[in-house]
């Protein structure tokens, strides 16, 4: 039985030395991979990863809101991330569009150099059938295996862990913030890519910022509130919108037991955030992707439900969210 671990960070550095065996040993094991992006470099590595693999390792890419370049306040960075700017980064829409539709590395080379500007309208007579073979017949958005390893825009949202001092840079600092993440938002409806979420004591924010664009577009957002920390209020919100929940280590850490209990199985996701976040049955300093059975385990006990239950609904709504 295939488990998913639904967010996790093998293109960090904190992998540099033994990545084909931390993925040689998930694989063995069933567990398939959604590499998330942090920054371009992290998400185009993401992007690079998933083309060496015929199945089971996929890429999400995005700008993490701590990352986007402002000079309100200073970000401690990770050594273990490592592939960013010290200054931040500026969210390029078009070189992160480019990206997703690349897909795999060199899957093809007409769409890496952006010679198709019908792209962002959805279809491109330039790439007919024949002129690039990795392409699904006569239309862009179909794209090749190798290029279907993009499967969601993400982690994008909202930070506020590191706070100006100020009442006023902390309003810039917040409203920097949530101009890109729309900007990111609508990059993932013109893909028809759902979203993972990244929200740390900005749940409030996310919310209102979610309910108006779901408004203002009449439409509905596909996605995964990753590493879920917010109460059952918040979380019922959240599912109200159709959105999912992921669950990792830090479930160990804070007491998430109401919010688990009350969740339906079917709106569940697990997943590492490795590196980071490791269970503690591991026994292990790094996190990886096998160690995502545990996470089903705890919720299978939380739940009091069978632990293969967890892992087949978990894995079919990994499946249906992310369209793999």
């Amino acid at each position: 039985m295939v488990m998913i671990d639904t967010h996790a960070h093998l293109n960090f550095n904190a992998y540099r030395n033994d990545l084909e065996e931390v993925i040689k040993r998930s694989l063995a094991e069933n567990i398939w991979v959604i590499n998330v992006g942090s920054n371009y470099k992290t998400s185009k590595k993401a992007v690079e990863i998933a083309g060496n693999y015929r199945e089971g390792v996929y890429a999400a890419i995005g700008l993490h809101p701590i990352h986007l370049a402002t000079d309100l306040v200073k970000v401690k960075t990770d050594p273990e991330e490592g592939a960013f700017e010290a200054k931040g980064e500026d969210f390029d829409k078009e070189k992160y569009r480019k990206l997703a539709l690349s897909g795999a590395e060199g899957s093809c080379p007409e769409l890496a150099e952006g010679s198709c500007p019908e792209l962002a309208e959805g279809s491109c007579p330039e790439l007919a059938e024949g002129s690039c073979p990795e392409l699904a017949e006569g239309s862009c958005p179909e794209l090749a295996e190798g290029s279907k390893k993009v499967i969601a825009i993400g982690e994008i949202g909202l930070d506020y862990y590191y706070r100006p001092k100020t009442k006023r840079k902390l309003e810039l600092f917040k409203e920097k913030q949530k101009e890109v993440f729309l900007k990111e938002l609508d990059l993932a409806k013109e893909l028809n890519l759902p979203v993972i979420f990244h929200c740390r004591k900005a749940h409030q924010d996310l919310l209102e910022v979610l309910k108006l664009k779901i408004k203002n577009q009449n439409s509905k957002i596909e996605g995964v509130v990753h590493c879920f920390t917010g109460d059952w209020e918040q979380a019922k919100e959240y599912l109200d919108m159709g959105f999912y929940l992921g669950f990792n280590g830090i479930i160990y850490k804070l007491d998430l037991r109401e919010v688990i209990e009350k969740t339906p199985l079917e709106k569940i996701l697990i997943e590492t955030d490795c590196p980071y976040l490791t269970p503690p049955q591991a026994g292990a300093d790094r996190n990886e992707p096998i160690f995502v059975k545990y996470i089903a385990q705890e919720i299978a006990k939380i739940k009091n439900l069978d632990y293969q239950r967890v892992a087949e609904i978990t894995t079919q709504n990994a499946r249906k969210l992310f369209n793999i």
